[in-house]
């Protein structure tokens, strides 16, 4: 009755299905992690930006690789800017995906302290990526800042490339260690993205703060897979049941003798 199910399409359509329930099952799963990921960042995003701010030097040291549940903390500095040694991150996006640049300005710790580096924030691009673009000057003398603290960024986290043979002072990526050669002296690790003091005629942009309310599709993706899963031997037998009930029809069906040839 089901003889059929051993000729070569059957077996192959039946090997298809047997592929997929697994594919299926493990590509819900994975959504799932994912989901999982960005709730946990989530919940560290929304706990760090409500933080009480500390000082930058609780938090990171020369040479320090920033936690990922330090992400986002708030931190103060105390110091000034030095303007002289500032560079510019090409192809960095405002809020409203405008591309231009972020601004890096080195930071010096009050008191004969290291250097932090802080992203003052986005600038519009001069039209001109060879020439280092005008940039709006922070307070002078001593100040206090005030940002979130952010780990230094790489390839593998960013996707971005670290081209070399870059115009002066342009860099690609915020690496504390390559501005810590650059500049021949102690810097921090990681850098602070700045919330405070506001710029006085608003450039920089300052950057906004992380979004910690979305949480994605990925849920929805998993029970996607999964009904997808479910879906594949039902679907089996559906077709199973009706090449049988065809075979079954055409079997009882009444052959019909050719008509004699007329002369």
């Amino acid at each position: 009755m089901y003889r059929f199910l051993l000729s070569r399409q059957w077996v192959l359509v039946t090997l298809l299905a047997l592929a997929l329930i697994p594919t299926m099952i493990e590509l819900g799963f994975w959504q799932l992690h994912r989901h999982e990921h960005k709730v946990a960042q989530n919940t560290i995003i929304a706990d760090n930006l409500k933080s009480r701010p500390v000082p930058v030097t609780d938090l990171t040291s020369p040479g320090h690789t920033v936690p990922h549940a330090d992400y986002w903390r708030r931190v103060t500095a105390t110091g000034s800017y030095d303007t002289a040694h500032e560079v510019v991150v090409r192809r960095r996006t405002a809020a409203d995906g405008r591309v231009g640049y972020h601004v890096l300005t080195p930071f010096v710790l009050d008191g004969g302290g290291p250097t932090v580096l802080v992203n003052r924030g986005w600038i519009a691009d001069n039209g001109n990526q060879s020439s280092f673009p005008r940039i709006p000057p922070p307070p002078a003398g001593k100040v206090t800042v005030t940002g979130r603290l952010m780990a230094d960024q790489t390839t593998a986290a960013s996707g971005i490339k670290d081209v070399k043979g870059l115009p002066p002072r342009q860099v690609m990526l915020i690496s504390s260690a390559q501005q810590a050669k650059a500049l021949g002296r102690t810097v921090l690790g990681g850098y602070i993205e700045q919330t405070g003091p506001e710029p006085v005629d608003g450039s920089p942009e300052l950057i906004p703060a992380p979004d910690d309310s979305s949480i994605g599709p990925h849920m929805a993706y998993a029970v996607q897979w999964w009904l997808f899963s479910a879906a594949v031997p039902v679907g089996w037998f559906i077709l199973v049941r009706r090449e049988k009930q065809e075979r079954q029809a055409a079997a009882a069906a009444p052959v019909v003798a050719p008509e004699p040839a007329t002369a």
